[in-house]
């Protein structure tokens, strides 16, 4: 689709112009996911100043964390140098959108920028002297900051949620055109987009490899008054779902990893502590089960050795190798049967997502550092084709937070959404926690996101 083939729209972008920002903050303790520990977190702010066709002008603000372990987990090159590229990538993508001719909508504007990642991403890794290509994910990394400020320029220059910016008087293609794809036609995007946010989510509370489950196994203690183990946190938000990063290559010790969190849960919950909500989990494998099988052992373990833990399983994540296109793929059509299977780090495109539901797989995870009009469209489709989904954050501190759990709070089909970042960073959450201080200090278990009312994606600059 080419951005000069539309009817301009008066709330259409016509002039946008960034500064970009970073920001660093140490984690106040290791956490570890598939086989990497990260002891610090980048962030990196993009300020857009827009004007509208109509003449109206706003800022808007786009944030995300540079989890370059997770994009780019390639061992032989330093993380230092792979953050360099994927800023300088991100500085590229801003200064992209003043060469793009003509007005258009964020979700235009973003697909035409998607058109000109993989020139640039060639260009960097030249100018880096890298020897190997960029991964398509670090890419899609450095542009969500630009995507999720484009979107929030328009909104708080229009004075309107971004989200009720969807409909065809603003957007005026269907998902037939935004997709390239026939199957789609006469689909809206606000048809799978509600405009305004629900007034919960559950909250989704990381369990890291490393983390202590219980007071006697906490050796070092941090001291600063937050949890120092699960059952605190438990307590302290009232949780009822937890993501469990498991080995994906020890099978006894993921099961009683599960067995154990499961117990943890249990005893907090028959001491009072709990909501007296039904208790969830999700098994992230982070790439690293060799075959179907591991899962369905660990399934059939945990079924035999723990009936309750098994119920709770609410669904399972990317198990395997993110690549799906290797000839040694494997499928989890087995696995699919007995519990909903979800993509993350494979999910880039809409021929990833066929991919993946062709091999087995019964659901998508959607993150805003892939990209807000990405997560926008294929949630869509998700809903469309009836397909699990939820929405996962990478240890997401700030305005990042609040744009994850804004995108989650807008679709209407998410089961949950994670927030990492008040447990490993929450110095990122500080300058944040003044104005919107429910958003990460959780109570009940669930995030209230009916506060990100407001213009654009929600927050307040």
């Amino acid at each position: 689709m080419s951005i000069q083939d539309r009817v301009t729209a008066p709330t259409a972008l016509v002039d946008v112009s960034f500064q970009l920002a970073t920001e660093s903050y140490r984690y106040r303790t290791p956490m570890k996911f598939g086989g990497r520990v990260v002891n610090d977190v980048t962030v990196l702010n993009a300020t857009c100043d827009a004007t509208l066709a109509s003449g109206q002008r706003g800022r808007g603000l786009g944030s995300m964390t540079m989890g370059v372990a997770w994009a780019w987990p390639d061992p032989s090159i330093e993380d230092a140098k792979k953050l360099a590229v994927v800023l300088e990538i991100a500085e590229r993508l801003a200064a992209a959108c003043h060469e793009i001719d003509g007005a258009g909508h964020p979700v235009e504007i973003c697909l035409n920028l998607a058109q000109r990642r993989s020139q640039i991403a060639v260009e960097v890794a030249q100018r880096q002297s890298l020897t190997t290509p960029i991964p398509e994910l670090a890419v899609l990394l450095a542009g969500s900051v630009i995507e999720a400020a484009l979107f929030d320029a328009q909104g708080k220059a229009a004075a309107m949620s971004s989200y009720a910016l969807l409909t065809s008087e603003h957007l005026p293609h269907d998902l037939g055109e935004l997709l390239g794809d026939p199957d789609y036609k006469g689909l809206t995007l606000d048809q799978f987009v509600s405009a305004q946010p629900i007034a919960t989510l559950p909250l989704y509370h990381l369990v890291g490899a490393l983390d202590p489950l219980t007071q006697d196994e906490v050796k070092q203690p941090v001291g600063d008054g937050l949890p120092e183990s699960l059952g605190e946190w438990i307590e302290r938000n009232e949780l009822t779902h937890l993501k469990i990063k498991l080995a994906g290559d020890d099978a006894v010790w993921d099961l009683q990893r599960v067995i154990g969190i499961h117990q943890v849960a249990c005893q907090t919950q028959q001491r009072g502590s709990s909501t007296g909500k039904p208790y969830f989990y999700s098994l992230d494998f982070n790439e690293r089960c060799p075959d179907e099988e591991y899962v369905l052992k660990l399934l059939a373990d945990l079924q035999q050795q723990s009936p309750d833990g098994y119920e709770r399983v609410q669904y399972i994540e990317q198990p395997t190798a993110r690549d799906l296109t290797r000839p040694d793929a494997v499928t989890m059509h087995r696995v699919g049967k007995l519990k909903p299977v979800v993509i993350d780090e494979s999910l880039t495109d809409l021929n990833s997502l066929r991919l993946a539901v062709a091999q087995g797989y019964s659901g998508i995870a959607l993150k805003a550092c892939k990209g807000h009009a990405e997560a926008l469209l294929l949630g869509a489709v998700a809903q469309h084709e009836g397909l699990f989904l939820c929405v996962q954050d990478l240890t997401c501190v700030g305005a990042s937070f609040l744009h994850s759990a804004s995108l989650a709070a807008h679709i209407p089909a998410v089961a949950a959404v994670e927030s990492n970042g008040r447990q490993y960073s929450p110095a990122g959450n500080a300058a944040w926690m003044k104005r919107y201080p429910e958003m990460f200090e959780i109570r009940g278990g669930e995030i209230p996101t009916r506060v990100l009312d407001g213009p654009g994606l929600g927050y307040a600059l």
